[in-house]
C-alpha cells in the first residue's frame, strides 16, 4: 500500500498539470505561409517630363480600390511596403492610414533583399508591396514564384499579385494574379 501511495504522490501532479492544459489543443499558427501581395502604383498623371508624377483621380480611386480589396483579405496586412516615389507612396497610403501603419521605403533595385527581409521579418504574415510596372513581376520572382502572367504593359494598373510563400523551405512559392478595381 505504502508503495502505491508514493507512486501517486508523483502521479497526481502529473494528471493535474495534464488536466490544466484542457481539451482543446492549441493550433498553432507557425505552419501558416507568408502571404505577399504586389501591385503596380495607380494611374499617374501622363504629363510627359514629371520627375515624380501624382496620381491623377481615377488613380486616387484606384488606391481606394485597394484598400477595400485588401481589408476583406483572410488575415489582416501587417506591413506596407512602397519604393520612394510619389505614385507608389500614394498608392499604399489609403490601406496604410486605415491599418494605421507606416509606410516603410524599399528599393526596387534590391529585390533580394526586400525578399530576404520579407523571409525573415514578416514569416506567416501577410505584406502588401507596392512598385512598377518593370518590378512587380520580379518582385515575384525574387520571393520564389513563378510569373503569373508573361509581362505587365504600360497600361496595366489593375493587377493585384497574390504570391504565397510556405513556411517550409522545401516547397516552391506560388503566385496567382488576378484584377483590382475599375476596368478589371
Amino acid at each position: 500500500m505504502n508503495q502505491f501511495l508514493t507512486s501517486f504522490n508523483w502521479l497526481l501532479p502529473l494528471l493535474t498539470l495534464l488536466s490544466s492544459c484542457g481539451g482543446s489543443a492549441h493550433v498553432s499558427t507557425s505552419a501558416a505561409p507568408t502571404t505577399v501581395y504586389i501591385v503596380r502604383h495607380a494611374e499617374k498623371d501622363p504629363t510627359p517630363g514629371l520627375a515624380d508624377p501624382a496620381l491623377t483621380e481615377v488613380g486616387q480611386q484606384r488606391a481606394q480600390a485597394l484598400r477595400e480589396e485588401l481589408v476583406k483579405a483572410p488575415r489582416p496586412v501587417s506591413t506596407v511596403f512602397s519604393t520612394n516615389t510619389l505614385r507608389t507612396r500614394t498608392t499604399a497610403m489609403p490601406l496604410a492610414t486605415q491599418l494605421q501603419i507606416p509606410v516603410e521605403v524599399y528599393d526596387a533595385r534590391q529585390l533580394p533583399k526586400l525578399a530576404s527581409r520579407i523571409r525573415r521579418e514578416y514569416a506567416g504574415k501577410t505584406v502588401l508591396v507596392v512598385g512598377h510596372s518593370n518590378t512587380i513581376l520580379e518582385t515575384a520572382e525574387a520571393l520564389g514564384a513563378p510569373r503569373p502572367v508573361p509581362s505587365v504593359g504600360d497600361n496595366d494598373y489593375n493587377y493585384l499579385l497574390e504570391v504565397s510563400m510556405p513556411r517550409d523551405s522545401t516547397k516552391a512559392s506560388t503566385a496567382v494574379a488576378r484584377r483590382y478595381g475599375a476596368g478589371k
